[in-house]
């Protein structure tokens, strides 16, 4: 259903199309009644934007990034794996144990833990999230009697909170390059070509008729989880985009140097898999060669810092992909963190501790130098491809999504105008966004002011309480 039109006055605004991109002052923005900006306009003063009808903010508006790479469930693990009992601690070792919750999760339970995630990714200043999803089945590996309740519950999730959502159903057939099938606690994530491509379709169909912003790709888990005929034939009858774990660890990279002869990113494009349609999840351990060849193609890397982290994954060259144009987004995977501007902190950090410089990820030649605004820049940018999106940010023609800028933390207090998305970025903590649109509406909102009481507002009581509860179910024995 078509919503009124309506129009918007900030005093500025970070706009992304490429012929204006940058900060602009006095911007009215007008939303159409499909949600999306419809026209936008710089150097209006407010009085004549509150002549014709506008909403006037106080607060500077940012476009928001596409969170690119989530996995819901993991947010009832978060927190829980910071202890060592053996010799060793790594991602496999954590791996085994995030099976566990993996293998208890009910669809009622994932349903109130996605909404929680989902409130805390749009405090954080996410709109949009892409569901790498992968636990399917019941418990005991059988399908449910609705064979897409997990999914229903995800999406059921993101309409009660108001954040759009892209799912990626996900390819997943065996634990390893030389295993036939998977193993039983990997139970609940058996699918095939057919199941992935059937749950796209149904998701796209819920999409068409859906409040909230809603469409599928779809996922391989990885090349050790898949079989190069699948990989291959998934590739060829689908539309959309194309997400895959690859080369997180070296244990993977050594796997598929004895499987193949050659590494997991060196493989695809050897198959000539790779196009505009791939998106390359942590691409960690890849070399100089294997970034040209991903640039070649036009496929674009999925970066999830602070989880790369918390798992020890190592540290990607983020310079070389930024400098190859490969359109770089970025996603909280495992969520132990839910706040974009972490993300892009610790993108740099990592290259700053590993090259012992700073300003690394910088370009000179763009955005004055700023650090912030080039990363900020690219994550905005190559959101919009991996989410299956046709264009993103504040330019006309986008979804109407934004965040409200709060002035009144004390990481932006006296700080210059212009050094606004360096503060945010590099000035922690603070509480960055008085408000949160998505296709135009507010969804979250400063509790005083009428206009922007978010849908959200009147809910997060009651979202965090089920969470909760789902979490003492989940670890009652913990």
């Amino acid at each position: 259903m078509l919503e009124p039109e309506k129009m918007i006055w900030t005093p500025r605004a970070w706009l992304t199309d490429p012929a204006t991109r940058g900060w602009r002052s006095d911007v009215l923005l007008k939303i159409n009644g499909r949600g999306e900006w419809a026209s936008i306009e710089s150097n209006t003063p407010r009085e004549a934007a509150a002549a014709r009808g506008a909403q006037c903010l106080n607060e500077a508006l940012l476009p928001s990034p596409v969170n690119t790479h989530s996995h819901a469930f993991q947010r009832a693990f978060a927190g829980l794996s910071e202890r060592r009992v053996g010799d060793r601690d790594d991602f496999w070792s954590w791996r085994d144990r995030m099976y566990q919750v993996a293998l208890a999760i009910s669809p009622e339970q994932l349903k109130s833990i996605a909404s929680q995630l989902y409130v805390e990714l749009l405090r954080g200043g996410y709109t949009h999230v892409c569901e790498f999803h992968y636990v399917h089945h019941d418990v005991d590996g059988s399908p449910f009697h609705h064979p897409f309740a997990m999914t229903d519950a995800l999406i059921d999730a993101a309409c009660e909170v108001g954040i759009g959502l892209t799912v990626l159903p996900v390819l997943y057939e065996r634990a390893g390059f030389a295993a036939p099938a998977l193993r039983d606690d990997q139970r609940r994530f058996a699918t095939n070509v057919e199941f992935v491509i059937s749950l796209q379709d149904y998701v796209n169909a819920r999409g068409i008729a859906n409040e909230t912003p809603l469409n599928a790709g779809v996922a391989i888990h990885s090349l050790r989880a898949a079989k190069p005929d699948s990989i291959r034939s998934l590739a060829e009858r689908v539309r959309g985009p194309i997400h895959i774990h690859v080369a997180e660890q070296t244990g993977e990279i050594d796997d598929c140097l004895a499987s193949t002869g050659l590494r997991p990113v060196e493989w695809l494009a050897a198959q000539g898999l790779l196009d505009p349609r791939w998106h390359l999840v942590h691409a960690t351990h890849v070399t100089q060669q294997e970034i040209h060849a991903v640039s070649k193609a036009g496929a674009g890397v999925v970066l999830c810092p602070t989880t790369e982290a918390n798992l020890g994954d190592g540290l990607t060259d983020v310079a070389a992909w930024f400098d190859a144009g490969v359109a770089s987004s970025i996603g909280s995977d495992s969520h132990v963190n839910r706040d974009w501007r972490e993300e892009l902190r610790l993108l740099e950090y990592g290259q700053r501790l590993q090259r012992r410089q700073r300003n690394v990820i910088a370009a000179p030649q763009q955005f004055d130098g700023s650090t912030a605004a080039r990363a900020f820049s690219m994550a905005v940018d190559a959101g919009a491809a991996a989410a299956g999106l046709l264009c993103w940010g504040l330019r006309v023609g986008a979804r109407a999504d934004a965040l409200c800028v709060n002035h009144h933390q004390a990481a932006l207090l006296g700080v210059p105008d212009s050094h606004t998305l360096d503060a945010l970025v590099f000035s922690s903590p603070a509480a960055p966004f008085d408000a949160v649109m998505v296709a135009g509406r507010w969804v979250l909102g400063a509790n005083d002011d009428a206009s922007r009481a978010g849908v959200v507002s009147g809910q997060a009581n009651s979202i965090e309480r089920d969470f909760a509860a789902a979490m003492r179910r989940l670890h009652r024995s913990n």
